[in-house]
């Protein structure tokens, strides 16, 4: 059994690692719209904060009925019980990670969790 593993992210609107990777802690997606689109859907979660990183183009997320605007190199965090929803800028097109994770859950981190070895 190996302690890594490694895939492809295949181009598309959405591609998602937690089956991919086979991670046990989070979920994370890459994700992708067109000019002028927005996830068709408003949600929030019971236990999951999520944070968006954007990695590509401009937008903006509507949370809890206030407009954010997004840019390539903005990071979000949004709490569980937010309700977002993610749309491209007229103009473009934005590419972005979410990464999902429970809240409260983190006990450690690099500089406490990490070890030389």
């Amino acid at each position: 059994m190996s302690n890594f593993k490694k895939v492809k992210v295949e181009q598309g609107a959405r591609f998602e690692l937690h089956d991919a990777l086979e991670l046990t802690g989070a979920e994370v997606s890459i994700n992708e719209l067109p000019k002028g689109a927005g996830v068709p859907f408003v949600h929030s979660h019971r236990e999951n904060e999520e944070i968006y990183g954007i990695l590509e183009g401009c937008g903006r997320a509507e949370i809890d009925g206030e407009s954010v605007p997004l840019a390539a190199g903005d990071w979000l965090r949004v709490a569980p019980a937010a309700k977002r929803r993610f749309f491209a800028a007229e103009n473009s097109p934005i590419k972005y990670i979410c990464i999902q994770v429970k809240a409260g859950s983190l006990k450690n981190y690099t500089a406490t969790d990490a070890e030389i070895v």
